[in-house]
């Protein structure tokens, strides 16, 4: 092949990944033109309807680079937003959990991956319930998350305002203690949810006598006027945690 047979070769595989990376934009961002996906099946050589995964990584991935890369048996197709790596990935009949493993590997940061989408019609909504999963990860952790393992801190990041009035509700008197007595009393919350109500186990974790945990808990209900035996109280206690670990400052 003559060079400049060689350059118009290598120009239109230019272009024609230029407009596949346009295309699998444009799935990203939602946008419902007629025909879309089934242009952008062709330009990306993908079946317009299979199994797909958004992933969402912070700070970007440190894996698969390149505007599509096969890996561990999986195509993944990158595109950079910013401080942001969003990875679109073929899954065939994998499961998602093995994803999020490979990707744990790969991200520095943290990441969130959405739900399943059947097609490449439904990336838009994938990527943005990938997003919501990222925002579950509190500052400063490097995990690797799906959107079904952190539904309920997916509804508090979703509604900031509402999430903080219930952090002012219910740990408003909490919230005026010197942060290291705080920062203890959450801690034990914390271990005691972790360890399913275990006041023994939770003393483990905590390198303390069980008394000391049951202690630090009836504290907290004073303060908070709640008790950790009622369970309506109990929920307003967990996702009050929640919302108050994805907002606090970080050390």
């Amino acid at each position: 092949m003559s060079g400049s047979a060689a350059g118009r070769s290598e120009e239109m595989r230019r272009r024609s990944d230029e407009r596949g990376r346009a295309l699998l934009d444009a799935l990203l961002e939602g946008r419902s033109e007629p025909g879309l996906a089934a242009r952008a099946a062709i330009g990306l050589d993908l079946p317009e309807q299979g199994r797909y995964a958004v992933a969402v990584l912070r700070g970007g991935g440190g894996g698969p680079a390149g505007a599509a890369i096969q890996a561990d048996g999986l195509w993944f197709f990158r595109q950079e937003r910013a401080d942001r790596e969003v990875l679109v990935v073929a899954l065939g009949d994998r499961d998602p959990a093995a994803l999020a493993t490979l990707l744990a590997r790969w991200c520095p940061g943290a990441g969130g991956i959405g739900p399943v989408a059947d097609g490449l019609s439904g990336l838009g909504a994938a990527r943005r319930l990938a997003e919501l999963a990222l925002l579950t990860c509190p500052p400063g952790t490097a995990e690797v998350v799906r959107l079904e393992e952190r539904l309920p801190a997916a509804l508090l990041v979703s509604q900031p305002e509402l999430s903080a009035r219930l952090v002012a509700d219910v740990f408003g008197p909490l919230l005026e203690l010197d942060p290291a007595d705080r920062a203890l009393l959450v801690r034990t919350l914390d271990a005691w949810l972790e360890c399913g109500g275990s006041a023994g186990r939770a003393a483990g974790r905590l390198y303390c006598h069980r008394n000391t945990v049951l202690n630090r808990l009836r504290r907290l209900e004073r303060l908070t006027s709640r008790s950790l035996s009622r369970p309506r109280e109990l929920i307003d206690m967990v996702l009050a945690l929640d919302a108050f670990r994805l907002t606090a400052p970080q050390p």
